[in-house]
């Protein structure tokens, strides 16, 4: 199987994300790419010809070993790698979109179309929010398809057309264990990448709301000053005591503005 497409989209999708997101994408590239490739595929490769059973019973072993790996393991952590690598595509169509917006109307709607605000924002949120539930689904699939997370040594079998009860022998069960608490392992560092990078961009994006809003506040405090002190000098400069009283009249505005306004 070719990992290729994987690796190039897990690469164009690094540039558009955090630090948090770069560390995830380390994670899955080096700790269970890597680690699938190189050897645990090679340690499930033959597992259905090294699976036997105390009994020569024409299609026992095989119904056996279906009873007890519906689905083998190798082949659903490919699945699992393919599914959770699936929703960064979302973030790559929209960074797309966005150059193609500027494209055809040819004109600079963006400071930079990969920056993470905005529209785009919610969808990187939305593709951490599908990374996280994918990995938690197959913890769940992996627990209930196997029993827990362990591979035993033996099995006994009473299925038909066993005759009776039959010792089956997995192949190379230790060095199973090991990769598989191993991968497991960086399934669960990933939910913990992406739950921390959700919060953080959550944060950071409350924060800079804030500080907008603020700005915003203390902007119109002043606009609101600067009109009163205008209407203040018309109004005195339309009674007639534009030189006499309305030096006194608009310090006054002028105080209870700066009164009011709030603190640098």
């Amino acid at each position: 199987m070719s990992w290729a497409f994987l690796r190039d989209l897990l690469s164009g999708v690094n540039k558009y994300s955090t630090g948090i997101g770069r560390i995830w994408l380390a994670v899955v590239f080096l700790f269970r790419l890597l680690v699938y490739i190189v050897a645990a595929e090679n340690i499930w490769k033959y597992e259905h010809d090294e699976f036997e059973c105390n009994i020569n019973q024409p299609g026992c072993e095989n119904v056996c070993f279906d009873h007890f790996f519906p689905v083998s393991h190798i082949r659903l952590w490919a699945l699992q790698l393919i599914m959770v690598s699936t929703p960064s595509l979302l973030v790559v169509f929209h960074v797309a979109y966005r150059k193609n917006r500027e494209k055809h109307l040819s004109q600079k709607l963006y400071r930079s179309p990969g920056e993470i605000d905005g529209g785009l924002l919610w969808t990187y949120l939305t593709s951490l929010v599908l990374k996280t539930a994918i990995e938690i689904v197959f913890l769940v699939l992996f627990y209930k398809l196997y029993n827990g997370f362990e591979v035993p040594r033996l099995v006994k079998c009473d299925i038909r057309p066993c005759p009776n009860t039959v010792d089956c022998f997995i192949s190379k069960p230790t060095e199973k264990m090991i990769f598989l608490y191993f991968l497991l392992g960086t399934s669960c560092l990933c939910i913990a990448l992406n739950l921390s990078e959700f919060s953080y961009l959550i944060f950071k994006y409350s924060i800079k709301c804030y500080l907008k809003r603020h700005i915003k506040k203390r902007q119109g405090s002043k606009g609101d000053c600067h009109k009163a002190e205008i209407i203040a000098h018309h109004r005195a400069a339309a009674a007639g005591w534009l030189h006499n009283s309305s030096p006194s009249f608009t310090l006054n505005v002028q105080d209870k503005c700066e009164a009011s306004s709030p603190l640098t």
